[in-house]
């Protein structure tokens, strides 16, 4: 099983910043890739961002040149670091891991977070 435990969520004002991080909990999982999904009342989870294993990015275009993903792999830690941050960047945040068990190694496992909530005010 993998946890995967959130923090630096919180309430900001229009043009701030936040720093999300998350940190996976593992035993014999390999970790693919990681990413940051955002979910606002009444709207459908949404990808934000997410990296690979190699360091490749991919962005939502509504937080391209805003938000920034980067992870540490030696400490199965995924960051988010989110400027110039929106009143419509307001949502509960998951983080999202995807990989490989040791024992199952033909099958890829997806676990997510319990979210963050960010709140940005006008």
């Amino acid at each position: 099983q993998v946890q995967l435990v959130e923090s630096g969520g919180g309430l900001v004002q229009a043009g701030g910043s936040l720093r999300l991080a998350c940190t996976a909990s593992t035993s014999a999982f390999s970790i693919k890739d990681m990413a940051w999904y955002r979910q606002a009342p009444g709207k459908q989870r949404d990808l934000v961002a997410r990296i690979t294993s190699g360091g490749s990015t991919n962005y939502a275009d509504s937080v391209k040149d805003r938000f920034t993903i980067s992870r540490d792999n030696a400490k199965n830690t995924v960051y988010l670091q989110m400027n110039s941050l929106k009143p419509e960047d307001t949502a509960v945040y998951y983080c999202n891991a995807r990989g490989r068990h040791s024992d199952d190694p033909l099958r890829e496992y997806g676990y997510w977070g319990q979210g963050t909530q960010v709140t940005v005010s006008s």
